[in-house]
């Protein structure tokens, strides 16, 4: 039985019309399409031939399918971090940098999902240590003073060898794929799918002299907290917890962790250009 898993934008409405192209398009290809829980309620569905709702997450499905933006596309390979089951994602959000299809092209896009046309990128991602806890990120990592608390005070260290201490709001720990998020804005550098490693940027620095910094891979970052109070900390854009005063967070690169789906011949820097240059006209 050939299985497809579904995820789809917050807004309802937004994708209503795209998923009832993509469920009569599984129908003739004989694919099941399995919604969770939120998905089916989300969407008011009704039992038909050929969907499950209400499913619980299978992570040996044949693909992966998002009707979404970045945010929902991170939520998928979150889901499916570790397998190897392709996200293939068509954009339903503001920039979709990690979609490999625009809503306009829906039609033609699924039909290639369904027939395997698209290539393979795996993505890297960071592996978090915050205490017991093991996290990982695919897009970034994020540690940021609490509302109307006082500026926090950040130490890190590099190997062990301490490489800087810098008073700022946070810091953002990127992959390749999360440098043009949260990072960018920051005024860190953007890392090219493919590179290895990750980058640290700092929100709001009160210095001159706190710049970004790219980590080689092999290399283990450990922040500390310096700061009187805890700092809040998210994972690819969802709130994971806290990081106490006195407290660290170790965080290092991990080499694949995702699979993205890709219509061959998409290239990296026209994606940039197209995405970002749509922002700024």
């Amino acid at each position: 039985m050939r299985e497809a898993t579904v995820f789809t934008h917050r807004r309802s409405d937004d994708t209503a019309a795209a998923l009832a192209t993509l469920t009569a398009r599984a129908a003739q290809e004989q694919v099941v399409l399995r919604l969770d829980v939120k998905e089916s309620a989300k969407h008011q569905l009704s039992a038909a031939e050929g969907v499950v709702l209400d499913a619980e997450l299978k992570r040996d499905v044949e693909l992966c399918i998002v009707l979404g933006g970045d945010g929902t596309i991170l939520r998928a390979l979150q889901a499916y971090t570790g397998t190897d089951v392709p996200v293939f994602a068509i954009n339903f959000g503001a920039i979709g940098f990690l979609a490999t299809v625009e809503p306009q092209d829906i039609e033609e896009g699924i039909r290639r999902a369904f027939a395997g046309e698209f290539e393979l990128l795996r993505l890297p991602g960071i592996g978090v240590e915050l205490g017991e806890r093991r996290l990982t990120a695919i897009n970034d990592v994020a540690i940021h003073r609490k509302v109307g608390e006082r500026v926090a005070e950040l130490a890190y260290t590099l190997d062990g060898e301490e490489a800087g201490r810098v008073r700022c709001d946070g810091l953002v720990v990127a992959t390749p794929a999360g440098s043009t998020g949260y990072n960018l804005a920051n005024g860190g550098p953007v890392m090219a799918w493919g590179v290895e490693g990750f980058v640290v940027s700092f929100i709001a620095p009160h210095s001159m002299s706190a710049r970004a910094l790219v980590v080689a891979p092999e290399d283990r970052l450990t922040i500390y907290n310096r700061s009187r109070e805890p700092l809040d900390i998210a994972v690819d854009g969802r709130p994971v917890g806290e990081i106490e005063a006195g407290a660290t967070i170790a965080a290092s690169f991990i080499k694949e962790v995702g699979t993205l789906a890709q219509l061959p011949g998409s290239s990296f820097y026209r994606r940039l250009r197209e995405k970002f240059g749509r922002l700024a006209s």
